[in-house]
């Protein structure tokens, strides 16, 4: 069946950027995006090769937002929003006053003042989603939905954790990270950066968020002034507890995403590493491992799975997934449908987030159990 092809351009995301090809990459698998204009460095020479990158005219290329706004606005149906996180309020403020269509790169802000300020300004003309990425993994999708069906019994842990080498010695010298991440603010960068991932799952997972936290954060690496590690212990209204931990100071791990989840009767852990692979812990003690054909609930739609499984997809098409499904959720919005079908990060799981790490660090300063309002 057709489906329509949206026209998308980018504010940020230049070629020097991190995440920039990914999205642009991701956005035009299934040929359900087209990236026609765009912003995307304030370096004009960076602008300029991107724009012959990604294969943009150079007629709808800009140099700042206020003429992208007004040349755009009515030539395209969404910006991907991919500007470094600490100046990313200021564009979206911009995009919600215009009523253009929002796809952020997460976390949608690093902080909750700026949170809470966007969601005052939006209303039901707005669309906005931020893109956690993992959640468009074939198998995390089969693990909610055997959540969902109770198969695990009633689950009672979560474990999640994300390590990564990026401030070692050796990757530090060789990556040279970006200066916006070598900087933290009241709430450690780590936390939005990394944990936001986590948190996010959790969520997806579970269908809660926790609602108290225990943290401690500490420093290992070089950089004497930044927060790198954060282990955080977090319970759920309805009984469920969990750890999730942080680092970029964990050698030898280039992202070692992990989740664990236990109920009554079974449990399940899932790799990145691995991402086709689910094992599934019985009472017995023996292990299986499943794929995307095992149950045939969610993950073996062909939607997920561009070719047979067997042949592996990773980070790159689990991103276009979620670029599918915002297309998917466009497309009822823009026809005043409902968006009932599809767990979306929005602006309340945004606010959520930031809710979470605001509280996690009054945590770690205050050496106590925080619940979160």
């Amino acid at each position: 069946m057709y489906k329509k092809e949206f026209k998308l351009a980018f504010l940020g995301g230049g070629i020097n950027s991190t995440i920039g090809n990914i999205h642009h990459l991701a956005s035009k698998l299934d040929s359900r995006w087209r990236l026609v204009s765009g912003f995307f460095s304030r370096d004009r020479q960076i602008n300029v090769k991107s724009a012959e990158l990604y294969g943009v005219s150079v007629k709808r290329l800009y140099t700042n937002l206020k003429n992208f706004i007004e040349n755009e606005k009515n030539k395209i149906d969404a910006v991907a929003v991919l500007v470094p996180t600490p100046d990313r309020t200021k564009y979206l403020a911009e995009l919600i006053k215009h009523k253009i269509p929002i796809i952020s790169e997460k976390p949608l802000v690093d902080n909750l003042e700026d949170c809470l300020d966007l969601k005052k300004k939006l209303t039901k003309n707005n669309f906005l989603r931020v893109t956690y990425n993992y959640k468009g993994y074939p198998l995390v999708k089969e693990l909610k939905n055997l959540i969902d069906r109770n198969y695990f019994g009633k689950i009672k842990q979560i474990h999640l954790e994300m390590p990564q080498d990026a401030f070692t010695l050796h990757t530090s010298r060789k990556i040279n990270p970006k200066k916006w991440r070598l900087k933290d603010s009241y709430i450690p960068n780590i936390s939005h950066d990394l944990g936001s991932h986590l948190i996010a799952l959790s969520t997806y997972l579970l269908n809660e968020f926790p609602n108290s936290v225990m943290c401690s954060y500490f420093q290992s690496s070089k950089f004497k002034s930044l927060i790198d590690n954060g282990y955080f212990w977090i319970n759920f209204k309805s009984g469920i507890r969990g750890t999730i931990w942080i680092s970029k100071s964990a050698p030898g791990i280039r992202n070692g995403l992990m989740l664990r989840v236990f109920g009554e009767k079974k449990g399940a852990k899932w790799l990145q590493t691995r991402p086709e692979e689910l094992d599934l812990y019985n009472e017995t003690g023996s292990i299986e491992k499943i794929d995307n054909l095992t149950f045939k609930l969610e993950s073996y739609k062909k939607k997920y799975n561009r070719y047979k499984v067997g042949h592996p997809t990773g980070f790159l098409e689990a991103f276009a997934n979620l670029y599918n499904e915002y297309a998917d959720q466009l497309d009822l919005f823009l026809k005043k449908k409902s968006n009932t079908n599809y767990e979306v990060f929005d602006i309340n799981n945004s606010v959520y987030i930031s809710k979470f790490f605001e509280s996690a660090t009054k945590s770690n300063k205050e050496k106590k159990w925080i619940k979160i309002k």
